[in-house]
């Protein structure tokens, strides 16, 4: 049976330039969505930290703005997308992806077409203000309760509704993750990583680190993440890592050549632009994981627009640059682990 280990952060708090102690951890959709990805391809996952301590979910990646429902999340991006003519135009913060009220787009379209509009009418009238809203960070309900086309079909309060309905859902995704993952057998009693000898460790097919702040504090600079990722890069094994999961690469070491194991690789990680405008960024991060891949020899790739998925395989290293690219990261993993099956078959 294909194994896959998960290397995940047992940090529970990451101390800012300021001084300043925040809650950290791992990022809880960053490791639910990859683990369900391979479990129901049915790949057996274990679990480690460095010292044998259950990680902890950051609380920040718990709160409802990050859970809204994928078909809400695609309806907006099939409006969005529209609005420039190139994707080198696209300016995307974090703001536009957190403000749920304009993730209702999708919801309030539908209830357009209940209430008589064409298919077409519905979508240019969400699309007018959606347009305005995205550009002068407006909110999306109070523009559409201004045009008088709008409220001939839908009261304000029907227009709210539809915002709250969004509220609510995330809120109930929100509780839903935090529940699942905490009752998982190998969150809940993960295996010490100094416990696996290296002959342990080649046991597993690939190795995957979920982002969070966690990663920046305890798995890069760790020996035993160093002989894990020496032991697999050895022989060809598929390591991969999400968001502040690439942080683990830190812990590489040299090759025989003095280069860092990973030198003139290609990835991708969080970036600066992303890192500058989340409310922990914006207080200052303890030190710029961007810039400390690229110090220690990283070719370092990153989307065209943030926060948009974005995933860079480079020979048996497969990287994923933000939340939005954790499930592109493990749909890479299982098919360079597929080719690997079939290799050995």
């Amino acid at each position: 049976m294909t194994r896959i280990l998960f290397v995940v952060s047992s940090a529970r708090e990451i101390v800012l330039a300021d001084g300043s102690s925040h809650e950290a951890g791992i990022f809880a959709a960053e490791a639910l969505k990859p683990y369900d990805r391979f479990t129901t391809a049915g790949i057996e996952v274990a679990v480690a930290t460095v010292d044998g301590q259950p990680p902890q979910l950051d609380p920040y990646s718990l709160e409802p703005i990050f859970q809204y429902p994928e078909k809400d999340q695609n309806f907006l991006a099939s409006i969005t997308r529209t609005f420039m003519q190139h994707v080198s135009d696209i300016r995307i913060t974090f703001q536009h992806l957190t403000e749920l009220d304009l993730i209702a787009a999708r919801r309030i379209f539908e209830a357009l077409k209940r209430a008589g509009a064409e298919p077409d009418e519905a979508r240019i009238l969400i699309g007018r203000s959606a347009r305005k809203a995205w550009s002068e960070t407006a909110n999306f309900v109070n523009l559409l309760s201004a045009d008088p086309q709008v409220t001939a079909k839908m009261s304000t309060a029907q227009l709210r509704a539809s915002a709250d309905a969004v509220q609510a859902d995330a809120e109930r995704g929100s509780d839903e993750i935090h529940q699942r993952l905490s009752l998982m057998p190998g969150f809940r009693k993960p295996i010490k990583l100094g416990d696996l000898s290296d002959e342990d460790m080649l046991g597993y097919d690939a190795i995957f680190v979920p982002g969070g702040y966690g990663p920046m504090i305890d798995l890069a600079a760790n020996p035993d993440v160093r002989r894990l990722l020496q032991a697999m890069h050895s022989r060809s094994r598929t390591i991969a890592a999400v968001c502040h999961g690439p942080a683990a690469l830190l812990s590489a070491g040299d090759r025989p050549d003095g280069l860092w194991l990973f030198d003139g690789y290609r990835m991708t990680a969080f970036t600066n632009e992303e890192e500058d405008q989340t409310r922990v960024g914006k207080r200052g991060m303890p030190w710029s994981l961007e810039a400390a891949l690229k110090n220690r020899g990283a070719v370092f790739d990153h989307a065209p627009a943030a926060w948009t998925s974005h995933v860079i395989v480079d020979r048996t290293l497969i990287t994923g640059q933000n939340p939005a690219s954790a499930v592109a990261v493990a749909d890479a993993v299982l098919k360079r682990v597929a080719v690997r099956v079939r290799e050995l078959a």
